[in-house]
């Protein structure tokens, strides 16, 4: 079957679109002119720039920092709920009602989100410090949204599964820790590693989560980009924005890489 051609110059156009500036902007990285569009010679010094800025470097440090710690924590507890979901013979309305939470933080917006999260910090800073803006404050917020998505990519991974394996391992006398260690999470692997490179790609490109949860020494490189964009754009803010573009890409593919093996 032929398929339309104005069906192809649509899909060219629309992934132009979404990628053209994406494109200047790296192209813009490379350029010699400090401001303006004029193009005056290839050049390496932005990014250099970027490796002796302090700035952007404590950014940097912040924002890898919080994706890995968030990513890990999200990754077990989105794994056990998703063994959980899938496994355990829950009543029809606790499936149903459990299903629509984890489905909830995939669906509500990041804004509500986030003064979802001000409102319950302010209150919890009523009986500990502890909860005073900041990394740590930022970590359970990207922990609270992090989790579905591992646990929905882990459970499609249980499903293709079956239960036949959980049937053959009671047959063979092995109990439930054995049957877990030795032959569920190994063949869950590839799962739960591409959900956790969702999730820690998801954390590094997070901007509004981390706009409302962030403190005073707590700057993330979205944070960063976002106050100096105010400021205006310079070629270092171009250099910037193209590594963490590439980075997050390179998560992508390999997160769907693993998924459809």
């Amino acid at each position: 079957m032929r398929l339309n051609p104005w069906v192809g110059i649509t899909a060219i156009a629309t992934l132009a679109f979404l990628y053209l500036p994406m494109l200047a902007v790296a192209v813009l990285s490379f350029n010699k002119t400090r401001y303006g569009l004029q193009w005056s010679g290839f050049t390496w010094d932005w990014y250099v720039r970027l490796l002796n800025n302090p700035d952007i470097l404590e950014a940097t440090r912040n924002t890898f920092v919080l994706a890995l710690v968030s990513t890990v924590i999200a990754t077990v507890l989105g794994t056990l709920f998703a063994i959980a979901l899938e496994r355990y013979p829950w009543p029809r309305r606790s499936q149903g009602f459990l299903e629509n939470l984890l489905y909830l933080p995939v669906v509500t917006p990041d804004i509500i989100f986030a003064v979802a999260l001000v409102v319950a910090f302010g209150a919890f800073r009523m009986v500990s410090s502890l909860f005073e803006p900041g990394l740590f404050t930022m970590i359970l917020g990207h922990v609270t949204f992090q989790i579905a998505f591992v646990a929905l990519t882990v459970r499609s991974r249980l499903k293709s599964l079956g239960h036949d394996l959980d049937e053959a391992a009671r047959d063979l006398y092995a109990s439930y820790g054995y049957f877990v260690r030795h032959v569920l999470l190994p063949l869950l692997t590839p799962g739960i590693v591409a959900g956790a490179m969702l999730a820690f790609t998801l954390s590094l490109d997070d901007f509004v989560i981390s706009f409302f949860t962030s403190g005073p020494t707590s700057q993330t490189l979205p944070l960063l980009i976002y106050a100096s964009v105010r400021r205006g754009v310079t070629p270092e803010i171009h250099a910037l924005s193209t590594l963490i573009f590439l980075i997050t890409v390179l998560l992508v593919l390999a997160s769907e890489r693993l998924t459809r093996r």
